[in-house]
């Protein structure tokens, strides 16, 4: 599939890059859960300095199953020479539809070193990053960003920037870098900065369930929205959204239907990572079984789980309660 932002059908639907969370494995379960409906996947953030210095690890989170596509990869980084490098080497090996360029993450250990939302306070620099990795892919170009760094008004000038620089799509985070995950995503906010630019915009934050899209979408006027949290053991979320825009009823998911989507992940996050990846599993079945009923008398067992064959023993234990 050729990946063209501005013609794909309206709205947009796409899942959100998630450090340690959108994997292959991960990316593969909500392509298969929601088959026709599944949306564009953006796999989590890999460093350009690691690509570029060969690291293995991080070349293997570039690896893309046929399954996944089409697929944009995240990248993060501030030196453009190496940001271009480091698509040029994975689009060569993997051919991702995409790349996106990471400058809304908060967290200290990327923003210390002048990646993720720093460079909103840099746009010369983020300028340069984008048109240098133009110059070198063949595939469209994204990049996500914050409502700010503190002033949630300071993207409604830095998204022209970037769109001037080439940016084929940017998505949108309804809250600063001082926010953090803090407070409340501003989709009307958003909306200001989308009528900022021509290219197509994604809304982003606080979508945490099918129903919540729908209003994301009319708050902000976007052309679609980047899911994160809301497909976090819940990779449903888009089927449901596509039956409700038809109009069709929305079935709770069954405990059954759950814990068959939990053991597909687990395979393929074994396929993965190897039998030792039971233990950073354990990550996905918090949020699987987050607010369902009678599974406190569960939680022990299943976080003490080293093995498939102890996890797949609980998962035989669970019963719907009377």
């Amino acid at each position: 599939m050729i990946l063209n932002w501005s013609k794909l059908p309206r709205p947009i639907i796409c899942l959100s890059p998630m450090a340690d969370m959108t994997d292959s494995a991960f990316c593969r379960v909500v392509k298969e859960v929601c088959g026709s409906d599944a949306p564009v996947v953006f796999r989590e953030m890999v460093s350009s300095e690691a690509v570029v210095r060969k690291n293995e690890k991080t070349l293997g989170m570039t690896d893309i199953h046929p399954d996944e596509r089409p697929l944009v990869q995240q990248i993060f980084g501030s030196d453009p020479k190496t940001m271009a490098e480091s698509a040029r080497i994975i689009e060569e090996g993997h051919h991702p539809e995409g790349f996106d360029i990471n400058m809304g993450c908060p967290v200290y250990k990327i923003v210390h070193n002048f990646n993720g939302a720093a460079l909103m306070k840099e746009p010369a620099l983020a300028s340069e990053i984008i048109r240098e990795m133009k110059k070198v892919i063949t595939v469209p170009l994204s990049v996500k960003i914050r409502l700010g760094w503190s002033d949630p008004t300071e993207c409604l000038e830095f998204i022209k920037t970037i769109e001037a620089a080439g940016a084929d799509l940017v998505t949108v985070h309804g809250r600063t870098k001082a926010q953090g995950y803090s407070g409340v995503a501003d989709w009307k906010m958003v909306g200001e900065a989308k009528k900022q630019v021509k290219i197509p915009v994604l809304v982003n934050g606080d979508v945490h369930k099918s129903e919540l899209i729908k209003p994301a979408l009319e708050a902000s006027g976007c052309d679609g929205v980047l899911i994160a949290r809301g497909a976090l053991g819940n990779p449903w979320i888009f089927k449901e959204y596509a039956q409700i825009m038809r109009g069709e009823t929305v079935e709770p998911v069954t405990l059954e239907e759950r814990l068959r989507v939990v053991k597909l992940h687990l395979d393929y996050h074994l396929e993965e990572y190897g039998p030792g990846g039971v233990h950073t599993f354990r990550k996905h079945l918090s949020w699987y079984f987050k607010g369902q009923p009678n599974m406190k008398m569960y939680k022990e067992a299943l976080m003490k789980a080293g093995t498939k064959e102890e996890l797949l023993a609980v998962f035989d234990e669970i019963k719907i309660p009377a």
